[in-house]
């Protein structure tokens, strides 16, 4: 479970970030392109020889704030604090790390990171934070047995990083955005029992969007679950890659360890 948090300037919170910076960023790439696509991963993303389609925009944007992994548990240091205590449980996770980028082609990172950043700063577009939740298995088994409901689970974790999110932005008008789990409508007991110090408003309710205002003394959390939100939102849309891509650095330390079991 991942999110993505931009600080904006007041003018811009209506604004379509894939527009803001389309010097930059596309919705789309052709081979003549040299902009990073940030889009849904399952658009990007079908075999292990696309890995770079991910790792290119998740390690530029993560380097354009400030932030430059140079392995697979240094990349979980800087957006999942948590992970990495948890690794040592597994053989197949406890193993040496690896090196990132993992795959081929991702490019000249350093010149892209330059360009991305130069675009945030002359738009005052400012990439606060990218935060990742990744649950092993065995962790996520347990989780299921003690809680008894995989959506409660899912949505539990989805309200951790919107806590996260929250927090870190400490000062203006706050606007969440996450993609429809599942096929909830309503989202109002959720959010109470996770912000309990927060008033709340129902703002709409529908198959297709489900939207809330949370407002405490300091200032307002407009909160939506909206169906295919990666579609409208550059933040949906980094997240759902950032996501796939710590995936399958997992998988890529899984695999690596089962085939140092059997040759062949």
């Amino acid at each position: 479970v991942s999110g993505v948090a931009f600080r904006v300037p007041d003018d811009r919170v209506d604004g379509c970030l894939w527009k803001a910076l389309q010097s930059t960023c596309a919705r789309k790439g052709t081979k003549k392109d040299q902009r990073l696509v940030i889009a849904d991963s399952k658009q990007l993303y079908h075999c292990r020889e696309d890995l770079h389609q991910l790792e290119r925009p998740v390690l530029v944007l993560l380097g354009a704030s400030g932030k430059t992994p140079r392995t697979w548990r240094g990349l979980l240091d800087k957006v999942s604090p948590e992970a990495a205590p948890q690794l040592d449980s597994y053989p197949w996770y406890s193993v040496k790390d690896f090196p990132i980028p993992a795959g081929e082609g991702v490019g000249d990172l350093p010149t892209r990171t330059n360009a991305i950043r130069h675009d945030l700063d002359e738009n005052g577009i400012e990439l606060a934070g990218i935060f990742c939740d990744p649950m092993p298995e065995a962790h996520f088994n347990g989780l299921v047995e003690k809680i008894g409901n995989k959506s409660l689970l899912v949505m539990g974790r989805v309200l951790r990083l919107v806590d996260r999110i929250i927090h870190c932005c400490t000062g203006g008008e706050v606007r969440i955005c996450v993609d429809h789990l599942g096929g909830r409508v309503r989202y109002r007991e959720p959010l109470q029992t996770a912000f309990p110090h927060f008033a709340l408003e129902i703002v709409e309710e529908t198959p297709d969007r489900s939207a809330y205002r949370l407002r405490d003394k300091s200032r307002t959390c407009n909160v939506e679950f909206k169906v295919k939100g990666e579609q409208d939102s550059f933040a949906v849309a980094l997240a759902s890659m950032c996501s796939k891509y710590i995936r399958e650095l997992y998988m890529r330390a899984f695999n690596d360890y089962w085939c140092r079991q059997h040759d062949g």
